[in-house]
Formats: C-alpha cells, structure tokens, sequence
C-alpha cells in the first residue's frame, strides 16, 4: 500500500493501472492473440499496427510504435538517426535519471557523438545554429523532468529547433520524457509540454514513457513523421528491445481512455489521484482515524495534518500538492521501527517520517485499502494491544 504520497513512485512500480486495462491484462495472460499475425492472410503481420493507430488518432502523428521504456526508446532513435554523427543538446538539458542513468552516456551507447551548446542555465538559438556543420545528424530537446533551473534563464522552443533542423535537412527530436496527452492546466496544475505540441511543432521525432502521466506499462513511446519511424522500426536493435503481448494490451486499454475526455478523470487512476479534491482526501484521513483509534489511541498520538504529496518519477518537477495525512507519533517505539514494521507486515504499507511522526498520506491509499490498513495495525507485533 502506497501512503508515500508520491503518486509515481518507481520502487513501487510507477502508475496503478485502470480497470479496463486490468481487464485487458488478464484476456492477454489467458488467451492466444493476434499480437503479430494478419488476419486477413494468416501469416506474419506487423505488432506495431495495435498501438499505432491510436497513437496516430490520439496525437496527430504519422506513425508510431513502442519499446520497452523511454531510454530504450532514445537509444533506439540516436542509434537509428545519428550513429557516427553528430547530436546537439542544450547543457542544461543533460539529464540524469534514476539510477544514475545519463543522457551523455545513452548517447555514446548509441553510438553518436554528443556536442553541448549554451550554458547550464541559458542556452541561445544561435548556440545552436553555429554548432550546425556536415556531420550534424540530430537537434535533441529534452525535457527537464526531473529539476527545473529557476532565474536568469533561456532555452530555445521545439518550434525554433525544428525550423532550424529543417533548413540543414538534418532531423529534430524532441525527448518528453513523462509526456502528457492532456492539458494538466485545466485543473490547477502547471502545464507540461504535451505531445501534441510537439507535433504541430514539427518535431520529427517524439519520444516518452508509458509508465508515467500517460498512466500505463513500463514501455518508451515513439511518435513522429511516417518516413523516420519506419525508418526505426527497420533498425536491428528493434527486436532486443521490442514489447509482448502484455505491455501492448494494457498501453492499448490506457490509450482508449483518452478518447472520452469527459470520463477520463473517472477512469484514469493517476489523472484521478492527482487531481483529486482537498475534501475527498481529508474525509479518508478521517476515516481512517476512526477505524483505528480504539486500539492505538493509548499506544501514540493520532492526528490529521495537512501536508505535501509529489507525482514523482520525473513529473511536474517541484511540484507539491496540498494533502491531508494521518500522522502517528507513537509512545513505546520510534517512528522509523513503526515504519520498518508494517513494511514488513503481510500487505506491506510504505508511509513517510516527518518530524518524528509516521504520516500516511490519504491522497495514494484507495478506500478499499483503509481495512488492510487498519488490520496491519492492529495486529502489528510491536505495536498492537498486548
């Protein structure tokens, strides 16, 4: 059980998946399907078509296909467009991931050359354009997840980039990294760079996870103009990174959920959580409260506080979103043994230590969790009424 607060938390698998998507994993794991077979001839068919056409219909693409996670998808595109040759990128967009994982280090992997422009905080459309010579395969933009750079700053827009890319002949490619399908500024939110911008911009190739704002399996995204995807699809690291039946059945499931705007905050369990209203958070928190007051009120202080949750996982960087938690400070052992505890128990629970209390954030605990919650407490060894 998540009561981290941290709605994409990697160590706890990143998106909790929809019903319909659950509905669909289970008819993948128990049947035969047409994953790569024409029904028409009976013989060997495309595995791309499935996800391809709603990624087309979804974002206005040419093209699309999916590999097993976003560097995958960056390794593949590099490797496929710029091996031997020359890629610019901002500096201040040489990221590193989780795991320590970076952008110069993929791309070496790829087996292009990296050339940095600009500086750490402002990088000039003209960096780019005197950077520009015979052996510049690819423009890279890549999104700043994970961080942000505050005050005296500049960057160049994928528009520019695309302009420019395309005056040389050489390709633009645009690295999203979480990637959004909807305007999060809708509901209050700061707004992500969303792949359909990207698309209208000109960008040539688009890439993201599937695992992150989209909601979905671990996969990496690639959408972009017809010619330079099909061009991809031919590399032959394809195949060692390429999904099964069981990311393409899910990825589908999510992606339907897209095309009914007006239920999608119903259906979308992430788009859900992180939007989710102050009141629908503090009545959980109080729930709860009540359910497990008669048999630890004596055992620690129980109260309800206003805190902080994250999306995480390298989206909406810096954002805090109000919460309310449960907040536990216990008598007879430390916060930190009452944590170790229940992870431990037999539906591990994750919570978070602030200020020597152990805080369950209401925001990533689901009502039907509330009752395995309180069952771990109350029969908890070092905590429950002896």
């Amino acid at each position: 059980i998540n009561g981290m607060g941290i709605i994409l938390h990697t160590n706890l698998g990143r998106a909790p998946i929809a019903k319909s998507a659950q509905k669909a994993l289970q008819e993948a794991i128990q049947n035969y399907c047409t994953l790569q077979i024409s029904l028409e001839t009976g013989k060997r068919g495309d595995r791309h078509i499935h996800i391809e056409k709603l990624l087309k219909r979804i974002t206005g693409a040419e093209a699309g296909l999916i590999v097993n996670n976003n560097a995958a998808a960056t390794l593949l595109i590099l490797n496929t467009l710029a091996e031997g040759k020359e890629v610019i990128v901002s500096r201040g967009e040489l990221i590193e991931i989780g795991g320590s994982f970076r952008i110069p280090d993929v791309m070496k992997k790829s087996g292009a050359k990296l050339v940095e422009v600009g500086t750490t905080n402002r990088t000039h459309f003209k960096d780019y354009k005197e950077a520009i010579n015979e052996n510049t395969g690819v423009i890279l933009k890549v999104h700043k997840s994970n961080y942000k750079i505050l005050g005296f700053t500049k960057d160049v827009t994928i528009d520019e980039l695309s302009t420019l890319a395309h005056e040389h002949s050489i390709i633009a490619v645009d690295d999203l990294g979480s990637g959004a399908l909807v305007n999060l500024s809708l509901w209050g939110l700061p707004k992500e760079p969303m792949v359909q911008e990207s698309v209208k911009a000109g960008a040539d190739v688009i890439c993201f996870s599937g695992d992150k704002l989209i909601g979905g399996p671990q996969c990496g995204i690639i959408i972009g103009k017809k010619e330079v995807v099909d061009k991809i699809k031919r590399n032959q690291l394809m195949r060692a990174v390429r999904c099964d039946k069981i990311t393409y059945a899910v990825l589908e499931a999510t992606l339907r959920l897209f095309l009914d705007e007006k239920k999608l905050l119903e259906s979308h369990p992430v788009l859900n959580i992180i939007t989710m209203h102050d009141d629908v958070i503090k009545k959980r928190c109080i729930r709860l409260r009540k359910k497990i007051a008669p048999f630890i009120d004596h055992l620690g202080d129980i109260s309800i506080e206003k805190d902080y949750s994250e999306v995480g996982s390298g989206s909406l960087a810096a954002v805090s979103l109000p919460t309310w938690v449960l907040a536990i400070k216990p008598h007879s052992i430390s916060s930190e043994d009452l944590a170790k505890s229940l992870r431990i128990s037999k539906m591990p629970i994750f919570g978070r230590i602030k200020e020597d209390k152990y805080l369950l954030d209401c925001r990533t605990i689901r009502d039907d969790e509330l009752e395995l919650i309180t069952e771990s407490l109350k029969t908890n060894k070092d905590y429950a009424v002896k």
